[in-house]
C-alpha cells in the first residue's frame, strides 16, 4: 500500500458510479513514488516514499523543517 513518509497520505475508498448511476467500489491511491531527497543539514541523501505534492512542499522548505511541523503538528 501506498503511504507518504511525510504527509502520510493513505488510500481512500469510493465509488465508481456508471452511466446508469450503479455504484461499484474503488479506490483512490496517493501518487507516491520513491525518491532519493538530499538532508541539508545533515549532509546525507534520505530515500523516502512521498507523495508529489509533499516533493513540492520540499522543494520550498527543507526535509527538516517538515519533519519538525509534522512531529510539533497538534493532534486532532
Amino acid at each position: 500500500m501506498a503511504i507518504c513518509a511525510l504527509t502520510n497520505k493513505k488510500r481512500m475508498t469510493g465509488h465508481k458510479v456508471s452511466h446508469s448511476n450503479v455504484k461499484t467500489k474503488r479506490e483512490l491511491k496517493p501518487n507516491v513514488k520513491k525518491r532519493r531527497i538530499f538532508d541539508v543539514e545533515s549532509g546525507r541523501f534520505v530515500r523516502l516514499a512521498v507523495s508529489m505534492r509533499a516533493l513540492r512542499t520540499l522543494n520550498k522548505h527543507s526535509l527538516t523543517t517538515m519533519v519538525r511541523k509534522i512531529l510539533c503538528a497538534p493532534c486532532c
